[in-house]
């Protein structure tokens, strides 16, 4: 029997600047039957074309934006200060160099054959629903992307719905 009730996408209580900012969040997606994570610190939610929406942001070197580009659905699990150690592996360790999600000690879990981790506190199931390239010549405050670019390494934002809330 699963630990988390779902609830609507309005009824989160956390403050997402916290949740995603402070906690940080494991972006999760699968291919072949392979599950892949990172950790990030970069997105948000609202809503966008009449739906409760994420957006996160991938860098192209990341080896999950090969796993979120493999399919339509992907989750983010945010997991909080107690889980900090397992949370900075995660998101300095590549999955194509080992087996990070086994050697973090989380635990795998699935909701509608979308990955997450049965750690979390808070998981958002996500369906995408665009995808964009960031582009040099469409930033209007050019700081930002020679402080955040300087290796030309330009995110993909995807902007995903979100299909349901698991909270425990």
């Amino acid at each position: 029997m699963s630990k988390f009730q779902k609830i609507k996408p309005e009824a989160i209580q956390q403050n997402p600047f916290v949740l995603i900012n402070q906690d940080w969040m494991l972006v999760t997606a699968e291919k072949s039957g392979k599950a892949n994570t990172m950790t990030a610190s970069w997105g948000g939610v609202g809503i966008l074309w009449g739906k409760p929406v994420a957006f996160i942001f991938i860098r192209p070197q990341r080896y999950t934006k090969e796993f979120l580009e493999a399919g339509d659905k992907f989750s983010l699990s945010i997991l909080g200060e107690a889980y900090r150690k397992q949370l900075s592996y995660l998101g300095s360790v590549s999955g194509r160099d080992e087996d990070k999600i086994t050697k973090s000690g989380l635990t795998l879990a699935h909701e509608d054959n979308i990955p997450y981790f049965d750690e979390a506190h808070l998981v958002l199931t996500c369906r995408k629903l665009y995808a964009q390239d960031l582009k040099p010549e469409c930033f209007i405050d050019e700081s930002c992307a020679s402080k955040w670019y300087p290796a030309k390494d330009y995110h993909t934002m995807y902007v995903a719905e979100i299909l349901e809330v698991l909270e425990q």
